[in-house]
Protein backbone atom coordinates (compact mmCIF):
# COMPACT_ATOMS: atom_id res chain seq x y z
CA UNK A 1 0.00 0.00 0.00
CA UNK A 2 2.89 2.05 0.67
CA UNK A 3 4.48 2.15 -2.81
CA UNK A 4 1.01 2.35 -4.00
CA UNK A 5 0.89 5.86 -2.78
CA UNK A 6 3.18 7.38 -4.94
CA UNK A 7 1.12 6.47 -8.12
CA UNK A 8 -1.92 8.49 -6.61
CA UNK A 9 -0.05 11.87 -6.28
CA UNK A 10 -0.46 14.83 -8.98
CA UNK A 11 1.56 15.03 -11.46
CA UNK A 12 2.35 18.05 -14.20
CA UNK A 13 0.86 16.42 -17.27
CA UNK A 14 -2.60 16.93 -14.72
CA UNK A 15 -2.35 20.42 -15.72
CA UNK A 16 -1.58 19.99 -19.58
CA UNK A 17 -5.23 20.13 -21.18
CA UNK A 18 -5.14 23.80 -18.60
CA UNK A 19 -2.70 25.36 -21.07
CA UNK A 20 -4.75 24.89 -24.32
CA UNK A 21 -7.91 27.12 -23.14
CA UNK A 22 -7.08 28.44 -19.56
CA UNK A 23 -10.12 31.48 -20.85
CA UNK A 24 -12.40 28.30 -20.94
CA UNK A 25 -11.77 27.30 -17.58
CA UNK A 26 -11.61 30.38 -16.05
CA UNK A 27 -15.07 31.30 -17.50
CA UNK A 28 -16.82 27.86 -17.09
CA UNK A 29 -15.41 27.92 -13.40
CA UNK A 30 -16.86 31.20 -12.53
CA UNK A 31 -20.28 29.86 -13.97
CA UNK A 32 -19.86 26.84 -11.93
CA UNK A 33 -19.25 28.97 -8.53
CA UNK A 34 -22.68 30.87 -9.46
CA UNK A 35 -24.74 27.76 -9.54
CA UNK A 36 -22.58 25.97 -6.43
CA UNK A 37 -22.76 28.89 -4.14
CA UNK A 38 -26.79 28.54 -3.02
CA UNK A 39 -26.32 25.01 -3.23
CA UNK A 40 -23.56 24.75 -0.61
CA UNK A 41 -25.55 27.09 1.22
CA UNK A 42 -28.64 24.74 1.51
CA UNK A 43 -26.33 22.55 1.93
CA UNK A 44 -24.72 23.17 4.97
CA UNK A 45 -28.31 24.03 6.23
CA UNK A 46 -29.75 20.97 5.48
CA UNK A 47 -27.06 18.85 7.36
CA UNK A 48 -27.64 20.84 10.36
CA UNK A 49 -24.12 22.41 10.93
CA UNK A 50 -25.04 26.03 8.80
CA UNK A 51 -24.68 27.48 5.77
CA UNK A 52 -20.85 28.01 6.69
CA UNK A 53 -20.06 24.97 6.40
CA UNK A 54 -21.47 24.10 3.42
CA UNK A 55 -19.14 27.11 1.97
CA UNK A 56 -16.31 25.66 3.70
CA UNK A 57 -16.54 22.33 2.48
CA UNK A 58 -17.45 23.86 -1.46
CA UNK A 59 -14.11 25.64 -0.80
CA UNK A 60 -11.80 23.41 0.68
CA UNK A 61 -12.64 19.75 -0.81
CA UNK A 62 -14.01 21.83 -4.27
CA UNK A 63 -10.17 22.80 -4.18
CA UNK A 64 -8.22 19.94 -3.20
CA UNK A 65 -10.17 17.32 -5.46
CA UNK A 66 -10.00 19.12 -8.11
CA UNK A 67 -5.91 18.95 -7.93
CA UNK A 68 -6.19 15.60 -6.10
CA UNK A 69 -8.48 13.89 -7.91
CA UNK A 70 -8.59 11.08 -10.79
CA UNK A 71 -11.07 13.54 -13.14
CA UNK A 72 -10.23 16.51 -15.38
CA UNK A 73 -13.76 18.02 -14.80
CA UNK A 74 -15.55 16.83 -11.77
CA UNK A 75 -16.80 19.42 -9.55
CA UNK A 76 -16.55 18.55 -5.64
CA UNK A 77 -18.28 19.85 -2.66
CA UNK A 78 -21.29 19.40 -0.28
CA UNK A 79 -24.16 17.28 -1.93
CA UNK A 80 -27.63 16.23 -1.21
CA UNK A 81 -26.86 12.91 -0.89
CA UNK A 82 -23.86 13.29 1.79
CA UNK A 83 -26.25 15.79 3.96
CA UNK A 84 -29.39 12.47 3.89
CA UNK A 85 -26.58 10.61 5.41
CA UNK A 86 -25.19 13.11 7.98
CA UNK A 87 -28.29 14.23 9.31
CA UNK A 88 -28.93 10.91 11.55
CA UNK A 89 -25.34 11.51 12.71
CA UNK A 90 -25.87 15.30 13.44
CA UNK A 91 -29.05 14.44 15.68
CA UNK A 92 -26.98 11.63 17.21
CA UNK A 93 -23.76 12.59 17.83
CA UNK A 94 -23.58 16.37 17.18
CA UNK A 95 -21.19 18.91 14.91
CA UNK A 96 -18.42 17.39 16.44
CA UNK A 97 -19.28 13.75 15.76
CA UNK A 98 -19.71 14.95 11.87
CA UNK A 99 -16.25 16.43 11.60
CA UNK A 100 -14.87 13.52 13.17
CA UNK A 101 -16.86 10.99 10.79
CA UNK A 102 -15.66 13.18 7.94
CA UNK A 103 -12.12 12.74 8.98
CA UNK A 104 -12.21 8.96 9.23
CA UNK A 105 -13.83 8.85 6.16
CA UNK A 106 -11.04 10.73 4.76
CA UNK A 107 -8.86 8.15 5.87
CA UNK A 108 -10.90 5.05 4.90
CA UNK A 109 -11.34 6.54 1.20
CA UNK A 110 -7.04 6.80 1.13
CA UNK A 111 -7.40 3.00 1.94
CA UNK A 112 -9.61 2.07 -1.03
CA UNK A 113 -7.35 4.13 -3.15
CA UNK A 114 -4.09 2.62 -2.23
CA UNK A 115 -5.79 -0.87 -1.99
CA UNK A 116 -7.21 -0.18 -5.93
CA UNK A 117 -10.93 -0.47 -5.18
CA UNK A 118 -11.88 2.08 -7.42
CA UNK A 119 -12.97 -0.46 -10.30
CA UNK A 120 -15.67 -2.02 -8.46
CA UNK A 121 -17.86 0.37 -8.62
CA UNK A 122 -18.49 -0.16 -12.28
CA UNK A 123 -20.48 -3.27 -11.26
CA UNK A 124 -23.36 -1.68 -9.42
CA UNK A 125 -26.74 -2.25 -11.12
CA UNK A 126 -28.43 0.56 -12.32
CA UNK A 127 -32.00 -0.16 -11.20
CA UNK A 128 -30.16 -0.13 -7.67
CA UNK A 129 -28.24 3.28 -8.43
CA UNK A 130 -31.58 4.80 -10.22
CA UNK A 131 -33.53 3.45 -6.72
CA UNK A 132 -31.34 5.28 -4.42
CA UNK A 133 -31.12 8.40 -6.45
CA UNK A 134 -35.21 8.51 -6.22
CA UNK A 135 -34.58 7.86 -2.39
CA UNK A 136 -32.09 10.42 -2.43
CA UNK A 137 -34.45 13.11 -3.84
CA UNK A 138 -37.44 12.36 -1.69
CA UNK A 139 -35.49 12.39 1.76
CA UNK A 140 -33.78 15.84 0.84
CA UNK A 141 -37.52 17.28 -0.40
CA UNK A 142 -38.91 16.19 3.51
CA UNK A 143 -36.34 17.41 4.97
CA UNK A 144 -36.61 21.01 3.70
CA UNK A 145 -40.28 20.53 4.98
CA UNK A 146 -39.54 22.25 7.67
CA UNK A 147 -37.71 25.38 6.06
CA UNK A 148 -40.31 25.44 3.48
CA UNK A 149 -43.15 25.83 6.06
CA UNK A 150 -41.53 28.35 8.15
CA UNK A 151 -41.31 25.90 11.45
CA UNK A 152 -38.34 24.93 13.37
CA UNK A 153 -37.03 21.47 12.58
CA UNK A 154 -38.50 19.33 15.10
CA UNK A 155 -35.87 16.73 16.96
CA UNK A 156 -36.67 13.80 14.93
CA UNK A 157 -34.36 11.49 13.52
CA UNK A 158 -36.30 9.65 10.81
CA UNK A 159 -36.96 12.39 8.07
CA UNK A 160 -40.18 11.33 7.19
CA UNK A 161 -41.18 11.93 11.10
CA UNK A 162 -39.66 15.28 10.92
CA UNK A 163 -41.43 16.18 8.22
CA UNK A 164 -44.74 14.74 9.29
CA UNK A 165 -44.41 16.72 12.79
CA UNK A 166 -43.02 20.04 10.95
CA UNK A 167 -46.66 19.92 9.03
CA UNK A 168 -48.63 19.60 12.23
CA UNK A 169 -46.63 22.76 14.08
CA UNK A 170 -47.98 24.60 10.28
CA UNK A 171 -51.29 24.03 10.19
CA UNK A 172 -51.60 24.99 14.14
CA UNK A 173 -49.74 28.64 13.09
CA UNK A 174 -49.95 29.01 9.58
CA UNK A 175 -47.80 31.54 7.55
CA UNK A 176 -48.23 32.03 3.88
CA UNK A 177 -44.74 34.12 3.61
CA UNK A 178 -42.32 31.20 3.74
CA UNK A 179 -44.49 28.44 1.51
CA UNK A 180 -44.81 30.88 -1.03
CA UNK A 181 -41.29 32.06 -1.26
CA UNK A 182 -40.25 28.28 -1.00
CA UNK A 183 -42.53 27.40 -4.04
CA UNK A 184 -41.90 30.70 -5.99
CA UNK A 185 -37.92 29.86 -5.99
CA UNK A 186 -38.76 26.50 -7.07
CA UNK A 187 -40.90 27.12 -9.81
CA UNK A 188 -38.77 29.92 -10.87
CA UNK A 189 -35.85 27.44 -11.18
CA UNK A 190 -37.53 24.76 -12.93
CA UNK A 191 -39.34 27.14 -15.31
CA UNK A 192 -36.15 28.62 -16.01
CA UNK A 193 -34.26 24.94 -16.45
CA UNK A 194 -36.77 24.60 -19.36
CA UNK A 195 -36.37 27.59 -21.53
CA UNK A 196 -32.74 28.55 -20.37
CA UNK A 197 -30.81 26.08 -19.11
CA UNK A 198 -27.63 28.44 -18.95
CA UNK A 199 -28.63 31.05 -16.64
CA UNK A 200 -28.23 30.18 -13.32
CA UNK A 201 -31.50 30.53 -12.04
CA UNK A 202 -31.25 29.32 -8.37
CA UNK A 203 -28.75 32.52 -7.27
CA UNK A 204 -31.97 34.67 -9.34
CA UNK A 205 -34.22 33.55 -7.45
CA UNK A 206 -32.56 33.83 -4.08
CA UNK A 207 -31.61 37.33 -5.25
CA UNK A 208 -35.14 37.93 -5.24
CA UNK A 209 -36.56 36.37 -2.33
CA UNK A 210 -34.04 38.26 -0.50
CA UNK A 211 -34.30 41.01 -1.78
CA UNK A 212 -38.47 40.97 -1.28
CA UNK A 213 -38.00 39.76 2.34
CA UNK A 214 -35.77 42.87 3.01
CA UNK A 215 -37.81 45.04 1.15
CA UNK A 216 -41.52 43.81 2.66
CA UNK A 217 -39.94 43.18 5.97
CA UNK A 218 -41.09 39.63 6.06
CA UNK A 219 -40.83 37.87 9.13
CA UNK A 220 -39.10 34.61 8.14
CA UNK A 221 -35.97 33.19 9.18
CA UNK A 222 -32.47 33.68 7.98
CA UNK A 223 -29.44 32.25 7.39
CA UNK A 224 -27.47 34.60 10.05
CA UNK A 225 -24.28 35.98 10.36
CA UNK A 226 -21.23 34.22 8.53
CA UNK A 227 -17.53 34.81 9.76
CA UNK A 228 -15.75 36.57 7.03
CA UNK A 229 -13.32 34.30 6.01
CA UNK A 230 -12.70 30.31 6.87
CA UNK A 231 -11.87 29.39 10.26
CA UNK A 232 -8.48 28.49 11.64
CA UNK A 233 -7.61 25.21 11.44
CA UNK A 234 -8.44 23.02 14.76
CA UNK A 235 -8.23 19.04 15.23
CA UNK A 236 -10.06 19.76 19.09
CA UNK A 237 -12.79 17.88 18.04
CA UNK A 238 -10.80 14.83 17.62
CA UNK A 239 -11.59 12.00 20.17
CA UNK A 240 -9.96 8.67 20.00
CA UNK A 241 -13.18 7.20 22.72
CA UNK A 242 -15.47 8.65 20.20
CA UNK A 243 -14.09 6.45 16.80
CA UNK A 244 -15.25 3.28 17.89
CA UNK A 245 -18.30 4.48 17.99
CA UNK A 246 -18.31 6.30 14.97
CA UNK A 247 -16.70 4.14 12.87
CA UNK A 248 -19.68 2.51 11.01
CA UNK A 249 -20.98 5.77 10.33
CA UNK A 250 -17.32 6.93 8.82
CA UNK A 251 -17.59 3.84 6.75
CA UNK A 252 -21.30 4.68 5.75
CA UNK A 253 -20.01 8.15 4.74
CA UNK A 254 -16.97 6.77 3.06
CA UNK A 255 -18.68 4.56 0.67
CA UNK A 256 -21.26 7.05 -0.49
CA UNK A 257 -18.39 9.35 -1.33
CA UNK A 258 -16.75 6.89 -3.25
CA UNK A 259 -19.80 5.66 -5.21
CA UNK A 260 -21.47 9.15 -5.57
CA UNK A 261 -17.42 10.15 -6.76
CA UNK A 262 -16.92 7.37 -9.16
CA UNK A 263 -20.57 7.75 -10.70
CA UNK A 264 -19.80 11.07 -11.21
CA UNK A 265 -16.80 10.85 -12.88
CA UNK A 266 -18.51 8.27 -15.26
CA UNK A 267 -20.85 10.71 -16.10
CA UNK A 268 -18.45 13.32 -16.76
CA UNK A 269 -16.27 11.02 -19.19
CA UNK A 270 -19.76 9.81 -20.76
CA UNK A 271 -20.40 14.17 -21.61
CA UNK A 272 -17.27 14.81 -23.71
CA UNK A 273 -14.48 12.46 -25.96
CA UNK A 274 -11.28 11.49 -25.06
CA UNK A 275 -11.86 12.10 -21.47
CA UNK A 276 -11.24 9.15 -18.91
CA UNK A 277 -11.05 9.13 -15.34
CA UNK A 278 -8.49 7.19 -13.13
CA UNK A 279 -11.24 5.52 -10.21
CA UNK A 280 -8.31 5.39 -7.93
CA UNK A 281 -6.77 8.53 -8.05
CA UNK A 282 -10.59 9.89 -7.48
CA UNK A 283 -10.80 8.27 -4.59
CA UNK A 284 -7.44 9.45 -3.33
CA UNK A 285 -8.70 12.91 -4.10
CA UNK A 286 -11.80 12.34 -2.34
CA UNK A 287 -10.11 10.92 0.94
CA UNK A 288 -7.57 14.05 0.95
CA UNK A 289 -10.83 16.53 0.55
CA UNK A 290 -12.36 14.88 3.32
CA UNK A 291 -9.37 14.83 5.43
CA UNK A 292 -8.86 18.61 4.97
CA UNK A 293 -12.60 19.78 5.20
CA UNK A 294 -13.38 19.14 8.81
CA UNK A 295 -10.10 21.00 9.96
CA UNK A 296 -11.65 23.83 9.19
CA UNK A 297 -14.99 22.73 9.97
CA UNK A 298 -16.79 21.80 6.61
CA UNK A 299 -18.95 18.61 6.22
CA UNK A 300 -17.90 15.48 4.08
CA UNK A 301 -17.65 16.14 0.59
CA UNK A 302 -18.23 13.68 -2.65
CA UNK A 303 -18.30 14.80 -6.49
CA UNK A 304 -21.50 16.60 -7.34
CA UNK A 305 -23.65 15.51 -10.83
CA UNK A 306 -25.31 18.58 -10.99
CA UNK A 307 -22.41 20.94 -10.87
CA UNK A 308 -19.98 18.66 -12.79
CA UNK A 309 -22.63 18.94 -15.40
CA UNK A 310 -22.82 22.56 -15.54
CA UNK A 311 -18.84 22.46 -15.82
CA UNK A 312 -18.90 20.47 -18.91
CA UNK A 313 -21.35 22.34 -20.39
CA UNK A 314 -19.68 25.45 -19.42
CA UNK A 315 -16.75 24.15 -21.68
CA UNK A 316 -14.18 23.41 -18.76
CA UNK A 317 -11.49 21.19 -20.31
CA UNK A 318 -9.18 20.92 -17.61
CA UNK A 319 -8.76 20.93 -13.17
CA UNK A 320 -8.65 24.93 -13.80
CA UNK A 321 -12.06 25.01 -13.73
CA UNK A 322 -12.79 23.22 -10.30
CA UNK A 323 -9.85 25.24 -8.93
CA UNK A 324 -11.14 28.65 -10.44
CA UNK A 325 -14.97 27.78 -8.83
CA UNK A 326 -13.02 27.22 -5.37
CA UNK A 327 -11.16 30.30 -5.49
CA UNK A 328 -14.47 32.57 -6.40
CA UNK A 329 -16.62 30.84 -3.64
CA UNK A 330 -13.39 31.59 -1.20
CA UNK A 331 -13.78 35.48 -2.54
CA UNK A 332 -17.50 35.62 -2.23
CA UNK A 333 -17.18 34.45 1.60
CA UNK A 334 -14.62 37.01 2.19
CA UNK A 335 -16.13 40.06 0.74
CA UNK A 336 -20.30 39.56 0.87
CA UNK A 337 -20.33 37.29 4.06
CA UNK A 338 -22.84 39.87 5.35
CA UNK A 339 -25.34 39.63 2.87
CA UNK A 340 -25.20 36.08 2.47
CA UNK A 341 -26.50 35.90 5.89
CA UNK A 342 -29.55 37.57 5.42
CA UNK A 343 -30.35 35.04 2.74
CA UNK A 344 -34.54 33.42 3.96
CA UNK A 345 -34.13 29.62 4.70
CA UNK A 346 -37.53 29.19 2.96
CA UNK A 347 -35.52 30.35 -0.40
CA UNK A 348 -32.70 27.82 0.33
CA UNK A 349 -35.66 25.09 0.91
CA UNK A 350 -37.07 26.17 -2.60
CA UNK A 351 -33.86 25.92 -4.52
CA UNK A 352 -33.42 22.16 -2.69
CA UNK A 353 -36.87 21.17 -3.91
CA UNK A 354 -36.46 22.41 -7.07
CA UNK A 355 -33.20 20.37 -7.76
CA UNK A 356 -34.76 16.89 -5.92
CA UNK A 357 -37.29 17.55 -8.92
CA UNK A 358 -34.40 17.64 -11.24
CA UNK A 359 -32.72 14.90 -9.79
CA UNK A 360 -35.31 12.06 -10.89
CA UNK A 361 -35.06 11.13 -14.33
CA UNK A 362 -39.03 9.59 -14.67
CA UNK A 363 -37.95 8.50 -18.08
CA UNK A 364 -35.61 6.34 -16.51
CA UNK A 365 -37.30 5.36 -13.57
CA UNK A 366 -40.07 3.89 -16.24
CA UNK A 367 -37.79 2.20 -18.73
CA UNK A 368 -36.55 -0.20 -16.25
CA UNK A 369 -39.39 -0.78 -14.40
CA UNK A 370 -40.62 -2.20 -17.86
CA UNK A 371 -37.57 -3.67 -18.34
CA UNK A 372 -37.93 -7.20 -16.39
CA UNK A 373 -39.63 -7.41 -13.08
CA UNK A 374 -36.72 -8.52 -11.27
CA UNK A 375 -35.18 -4.92 -12.30
CA UNK A 376 -38.47 -3.50 -11.39
CA UNK A 377 -38.45 -4.83 -7.82
CA UNK A 378 -35.03 -3.75 -7.12
CA UNK A 379 -35.45 -0.51 -7.73
CA UNK A 380 -38.71 -0.10 -5.90
CA UNK A 381 -37.39 -2.21 -2.99
CA UNK A 382 -34.14 0.54 -2.83
CA UNK A 383 -36.21 3.57 -3.09
CA UNK A 384 -38.67 2.27 0.09
CA UNK A 385 -35.38 1.51 2.01
CA UNK A 386 -33.59 4.78 1.13
CA UNK A 387 -36.73 6.73 2.16
CA UNK A 388 -37.31 4.34 5.28
CA UNK A 389 -33.90 3.86 6.51
CA UNK A 390 -30.40 4.67 5.17
CA UNK A 391 -28.57 4.54 2.27
CA UNK A 392 -26.04 2.28 2.78
CA UNK A 393 -28.95 0.08 3.94
CA UNK A 394 -30.41 0.77 0.71
CA UNK A 395 -27.25 -0.07 -1.65
CA UNK A 396 -26.49 -2.98 0.22
CA UNK A 397 -30.31 -4.39 0.45
CA UNK A 398 -30.25 -3.40 -3.65
CA UNK A 399 -27.28 -5.12 -4.87
CA UNK A 400 -28.06 -8.58 -3.07
CA UNK A 401 -31.43 -8.30 -4.21
CA UNK A 402 -29.94 -7.48 -7.72
CA UNK A 403 -27.63 -10.53 -7.18
CA UNK A 404 -30.07 -12.79 -6.28
CA UNK A 405 -32.03 -11.57 -9.89
CA UNK A 406 -28.88 -12.19 -11.53
CA UNK A 407 -28.39 -15.48 -10.73
CA UNK A 408 -31.87 -16.46 -11.23
CA UNK A 409 -31.91 -15.11 -15.10
CA UNK A 410 -28.09 -17.07 -15.35
CA UNK A 411 -28.90 -20.45 -13.79
CA UNK A 412 -32.68 -20.46 -16.64
CA UNK A 413 -30.09 -20.05 -19.31
CA UNK A 414 -28.32 -23.42 -17.89
CA UNK A 415 -29.22 -26.75 -19.63
CA UNK A 416 -28.67 -30.48 -19.65
CA UNK A 417 -29.72 -31.86 -23.11
CA UNK A 418 -29.13 -35.35 -24.74
CA UNK A 419 -27.72 -35.05 -27.57
CA UNK A 420 -26.31 -37.41 -30.32
CA UNK A 421 -23.03 -37.39 -31.89
CA UNK A 422 -22.28 -34.04 -33.56
CA UNK A 423 -22.47 -34.86 -37.62
CA UNK A 424 -24.30 -37.43 -40.01
CA UNK A 425 -28.05 -38.26 -39.06
CA UNK A 426 -29.02 -36.96 -35.89
CA UNK A 427 -31.69 -39.04 -35.18
CA UNK A 428 -30.13 -42.15 -36.78
CA UNK A 429 -26.92 -41.86 -34.77
CA UNK A 430 -28.90 -41.20 -31.59
CA UNK A 431 -30.93 -44.33 -32.05
CA UNK A 432 -28.20 -46.45 -32.40
CA UNK A 433 -26.45 -45.07 -29.48
CA UNK A 434 -29.66 -45.66 -27.52
CA UNK A 435 -29.95 -49.09 -28.63
CA UNK A 436 -26.34 -49.93 -27.34
CA UNK A 437 -27.39 -48.02 -23.99
CA UNK A 438 -25.21 -44.90 -24.44
CA UNK A 439 -26.55 -41.83 -23.89
CA UNK A 440 -24.88 -38.29 -24.08
CA UNK A 441 -25.07 -35.57 -22.49
CA UNK A 442 -24.27 -31.84 -23.33
CA UNK A 443 -24.04 -28.97 -20.45
CA UNK A 444 -24.60 -25.60 -22.01
CA UNK A 445 -23.79 -22.58 -19.49
CA UNK A 446 -22.41 -21.91 -16.10
CA UNK A 447 -21.94 -25.05 -14.02
CA UNK A 448 -22.72 -23.84 -10.34
CA UNK A 449 -24.23 -23.39 -7.09
CA UNK A 450 -27.13 -22.09 -8.66
CA UNK A 451 -28.05 -25.05 -10.96
CA UNK A 452 -25.69 -27.34 -9.84
CA UNK A 453 -28.70 -29.41 -7.80
CA UNK A 454 -30.78 -29.65 -10.80
CA UNK A 455 -28.91 -30.82 -12.56
CA UNK A 456 -27.92 -33.83 -9.77
CA UNK A 457 -31.65 -34.88 -9.85
CA UNK A 458 -31.63 -35.19 -14.25
CA UNK A 459 -28.56 -37.36 -14.02
CA UNK A 460 -29.69 -39.15 -11.18
CA UNK A 461 -32.83 -39.52 -12.69
CA UNK A 462 -31.13 -41.33 -16.34
CA UNK A 463 -32.09 -45.12 -16.83
CA UNK A 464 -31.76 -48.07 -18.52
CA UNK A 465 -27.89 -47.05 -19.98
CA UNK A 466 -24.89 -48.25 -19.47
CA UNK A 467 -22.12 -45.58 -20.71
CA UNK A 468 -23.14 -41.92 -19.86
CA UNK A 469 -21.23 -39.54 -21.46
CA UNK A 470 -21.00 -35.69 -20.23
CA UNK A 471 -19.89 -33.36 -22.59
CA UNK A 472 -18.46 -30.39 -21.19
CA UNK A 473 -16.90 -28.38 -24.18
CA UNK A 474 -19.58 -25.47 -23.30
CA UNK A 475 -19.27 -25.39 -20.03
CA UNK A 476 -18.48 -21.47 -19.66
CA UNK A 477 -17.90 -21.83 -15.72
CA UNK A 478 -17.37 -24.05 -12.94
CA UNK A 479 -16.97 -23.42 -9.26
CA UNK A 480 -16.91 -25.47 -6.16
CA UNK A 481 -19.88 -26.42 -6.31
CA UNK A 482 -20.94 -27.53 -9.32
CA UNK A 483 -17.99 -29.54 -9.64
CA UNK A 484 -18.35 -31.36 -6.18
CA UNK A 485 -22.04 -32.22 -7.35
CA UNK A 486 -21.18 -33.48 -10.50
CA UNK A 487 -18.11 -35.59 -8.85
CA UNK A 488 -21.61 -36.76 -6.74
CA UNK A 489 -23.35 -37.69 -9.79
CA UNK A 490 -20.90 -39.96 -11.01
CA UNK A 491 -20.21 -41.40 -8.05
CA UNK A 492 -24.32 -41.98 -8.04
CA UNK A 493 -24.32 -43.68 -11.36
CA UNK A 494 -21.23 -45.88 -11.07
CA UNK A 495 -23.28 -47.13 -7.78
CA UNK A 496 -26.07 -48.40 -10.11
CA UNK A 497 -23.44 -49.89 -12.93
CA UNK A 498 -23.47 -46.74 -15.01
CA UNK A 499 -19.96 -45.69 -16.26
CA UNK A 500 -19.39 -42.06 -16.78
CA UNK A 501 -17.11 -40.36 -19.42
CA UNK A 502 -16.23 -36.79 -19.70
CA UNK A 503 -15.10 -35.05 -23.10
CA UNK A 504 -14.07 -31.83 -23.47
CA UNK A 505 -13.25 -30.49 -20.04
CA UNK A 506 -11.34 -27.16 -20.55
CA UNK A 507 -8.22 -26.53 -18.84
CA UNK A 508 -9.54 -23.94 -16.70
CA UNK A 509 -12.59 -26.20 -15.43
CA UNK A 510 -10.02 -29.58 -15.20
CA UNK A 511 -8.01 -27.58 -12.16
CA UNK A 512 -11.59 -26.92 -10.05
CA UNK A 513 -12.25 -30.90 -11.12
CA UNK A 514 -8.45 -31.60 -9.89
CA UNK A 515 -8.69 -29.73 -6.84
CA UNK A 516 -12.00 -31.55 -5.44
CA UNK A 517 -10.21 -34.93 -6.24
CA UNK A 518 -12.74 -35.53 -8.83
CA UNK A 519 -10.40 -35.04 -12.53
CA UNK A 520 -7.50 -37.24 -10.67
CA UNK A 521 -10.13 -40.49 -10.23
CA UNK A 522 -11.53 -40.10 -13.47
CA UNK A 523 -8.22 -39.57 -15.21
CA UNK A 524 -6.52 -42.80 -13.50
CA UNK A 525 -9.58 -44.74 -14.65
CA UNK A 526 -9.23 -43.84 -18.24
CA UNK A 527 -12.79 -41.40 -18.26
CA UNK A 528 -11.79 -38.18 -19.37
CA UNK A 529 -11.17 -37.45 -22.95
CA UNK A 530 -10.83 -34.81 -25.20
CA UNK A 531 -13.83 -35.04 -27.60
CA UNK A 532 -16.75 -36.46 -27.52
CA UNK A 533 -16.21 -39.16 -30.96
CA UNK A 534 -12.90 -40.18 -28.70
CA UNK A 535 -15.36 -40.93 -25.95
CA UNK A 536 -17.98 -42.50 -27.86
CA UNK A 537 -15.13 -44.93 -29.44
CA UNK A 538 -14.17 -45.53 -25.46
CA UNK A 539 -17.88 -46.27 -24.81
CA UNK A 540 -17.99 -49.00 -27.35
CA UNK A 541 -15.20 -50.63 -26.22
CA UNK A 542 -16.78 -51.38 -22.83
CA UNK A 543 -20.06 -52.52 -23.88
CA UNK A 544 -18.84 -56.21 -23.81
CA UNK A 545 -17.33 -56.14 -19.82
CA UNK A 546 -19.71 -53.72 -18.68
CA UNK A 547 -21.84 -54.69 -16.10
CA UNK A 548 -25.34 -55.50 -15.75
CA UNK A 549 -27.75 -53.08 -15.37
CA UNK A 550 -28.77 -52.37 -11.61
CA UNK A 551 -32.40 -53.43 -11.43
Amino acid sequence: MLRRLPELLPVRSDWRPARRSPGRDLLAGIIVAVVALPLALAFGVSSGLGAQAGLVTAIVAGALAAVFGGSNLQVSGPTGAMTVVLVPIVHRYGAEGVLLVGLMAGVVLVLLAALRAGRFAQYLPMPVIEGFTAGIAVVIALQQVPAALGVAAPDAEQVWRAAWEALLAFLRDPGAAAPVMALSVAALMLAGARFRPAVPFSLAGIVLATAVAELAGLDVARIGALPSGLPSPSLEFVSPDAMGALLPSALAVAALAALESLLCATVADGMTVGEKHDPDRELFGQGIANLAAPVFGGVPATAAIARTAVNVRAGARSRLAALTHAVVLAVIVLAAAGLVGRIPLAALAGVLLATTVRMVEVGSLRAITRATRGDGLVLLLTFAVTVALDLITAVAVGVALAVLVALRAVARTARLDQVPLEGGDHGEEEQRLLDEHIVVFRFDGPLFFGVAHRFLLELSETADVRVVILRMSRVTALDATGAQILGDAVTRLEQRGVTVLLSGVRPGHDQVLAALGIAGRLREDGLLFPDTPAAIAHARTLLPRAPSLAP
